[in-house]
């Protein structure tokens, strides 16, 4: 059971941080409609997307099929202790972008839910009245915030697609 535990925590990580690492997609291509963006390791993208596929076989699939068994509470407090953990990112990113009022929430938000709220599996921020409405950022989108380009199209190991730009602050969320 204990080696199913790390499993799950571990894979939703790296899924969290790449999660956060890009938009949906969708939506911003609505908002925006950027220009293509281009595919410069066509060959290393193919490989690494086949990787993926393999592992999301092997790995990613029963992990989410335990993880779909388990019982909702504790499924809830796995996914608030997870955005609590996302806090530690977004709030130095709020600041790099100027949006110093989110960056206050986020920071109570962070601060309640991890004393009183055992570490985030308990919202207890929302129960007192701070807002839970905020936006996720990353290093990725304040680059782009700031006029970096997205740069060459990219499927990472594990992680998944991206572009040379989410890449670059994906490491940055890591060591960040």
């Amino acid at each position: 059971m204990y080696k199913k535990f790390v499993l799950i925590t571990i894979t939703t990580l790296a899924l969290t941080l790449n999660a956060s690492a890009s938009s949906d997609g969708e939506i911003l291509l609505e908002k925006n409609n950027p220009a293509e963006i281009k595919e410069c390791w066509e060959g290393f993208n193919r490989a690494s997307f086949a990787l993926n596929q393999g592992l999301d076989k092997v790995i990613f699939k029963p992990v989410a099929s335990v993880y779909r068994n388990l019982p909702t509470p504790i499924k809830n407090g796995f996914s608030n202790s997870l955005n609590n953990l996302s806090n530690v990112v977004t709030i130095p990113n709020n600041l790099l972008q100027g949006d110093f009022k989110t960056a206050g929430i986020n920071t109570a938000r962070l601060s309640v839910n991890t004393t009183i709220g055992i570490f985030g599996i308990f919202d207890v921020a929302q129960q007192m009245g701070f807002v839970k409405n905020y936006k996720r950022e990353d290093y990725g989108q304040t680059l782009g915030t700031w006029g970096v380009g997205e740069g060459c199209y990219v499927v990472l190991p594990i992680l998944g697609p991206s572009t040379v730009r989410d890449t670059a602050g994906s490491f940055a969320n890591i060591m960040g």
